[in-house]
């Protein structure tokens, strides 16, 4: 196993304001899955959630992170060694709680959910960040009073053309569209797809065709199937489908969705329910439908991440403060518990 610039290793954020480490380095066994803990810094507080984007010369890797603070701020870090360093300053997103950040045409953009705003900081030539560029706030609320009284961005992701970058927006019911520029790498506001209020989406994610995604709904357990046009920047809701079975008590909260690599599954972590369900993908890519619910191998699962391969699936659950992993069956998409790592406060894992 590599480990220098990222290879075979794991990132994992984690909550220091909840006593977690910060940033934590490990390394990956890659016949079991296994992670071992080489290092780990709380350079930046409360980073919940990470990217990795190219810089610092040829071959390079950067680890990005938001900081979940108010006000917020993005951090880039140099991951050459075993223990995560800074890599130029920690930079204000203009925003409150960012939640979630992406990379795209040369730029950062981030999901700020306290203020309900998305930020854009330019990346230099070395991989450091830049002072913020742009803030795009969005309006509107939502009918669940404590949760919707104005907007909460709580993620942003590049289509996988690369022409657009979609914003979830919990506090709003909808998913705006913003056309991206690729050489400037300027957001201009394109449209807004609104999903059934009250929903809350939280996070989505895209089909391997690209023409479909599916919105996961934190403020009740479904998931919001769409269709996506490229060519258009268009967005359109065409079903839900539920991703906990009937008769299930207690609250329960939806974090993220991840699809497979070949596009025949979907999963999505449920705290609360503690749980990973599995849903099945028709050959369209239009029709899910729920199959059974796993273990997550914790308390409160805040991400779901695969690993390079595609055929692992690692659970970031935050209030036990681990991350558990598990071998994908590669006939029923079932996730099979392998193990799991101490990791207080766990926001995320991402795989170099």
């Amino acid at each position: 196993m590599d480990s220098s610039n990222g290879a075979g290793r794991a990132f994992i954020g984690s909550f220091t304001s909840a006593g977690g480490r910060g940033i934590t380095v490990a390394a990956v066994d890659e016949e079991t899955g296994a992670l071992t803990v080489l290092g780990a810094t709380d350079a930046v507080p409360d980073p919940s959630y990470l990217a990795l984007g190219r810089g610092g010369g040829p071959g390079g890797t950067v680890l990005y992170t938001v900081s979940e603070t108010e006000p917020g701020a993005a951090a880039a870090l140099d991951i050459t060694g075993d223990v995560p360093r800074p890599l130029g300053a920690t930079r204000p997103v203009d925003g409150d709680g960012p939640t979630h950040l992406a990379l795209a045409a040369g730029r950062l953009i981030t999901a700020n959910y306290g203020s309900g705003s998305v930020s854009v900081l330019p990346v230099t030539d070395d991989g450091a960040l830049g002072p913020v560029a742009a803030v795009l706030a969005h309006k509107g609320s939502g009918p669940v009073a404590d949760r919707q009284q104005g907007p909460h961005a709580h993620q942003v992701l590049p289509d996988p053309s690369g022409d657009w970058v979609l914003a979830v927006d919990l506090g709003t019911d909808s998913v705006r569209i913003y056309a991206l520029d690729p050489a400037s790498g300027e957001l201009r506001p394109h449209g807004e797809t609104a999903l059934r209020p009250g929903t809350g989406p939280r996070h989505l994610a895209f089909h391997p065709s690209g023409r479909h995604a599916y919105v996961l709904n934190e403020l009740e357990p479904t998931l919001t199937v769409c269709r996506w046009d490229a060519a258009t920047g268009v967005l359109e809701p065409v079903g839900e489908t539920p991703v906990l079975p009937d008769g299930v008590s207690g609250a329960s909260y939806a974090s993220e969705v991840v699809v497979a690599r070949d596009g025949r599954f979907l999963w999505a972590a449920n705290r609360g329910h503690d749980s990973i369900s599995v849903l099945a993908l028709d050959a369209s890519g239009e029709q899910a439908s729920l199959v059974t619910t796993v273990s997550c191998g914790g308390h409160w699962p805040r991400d779901l991440a695969l690993d390079p391969t595609g055929r692992r699936l690692y659970a970031a659950n935050e209030r036990s403060g681990n991350i558990a992993w598990f071998t994908v069956d590669p006939e029923t998409g079932t996730p099979v518990h392998g193990g799991s790592l101490d990791a207080p406060a766990a926001s995320c894992v991402v795989f170099a």
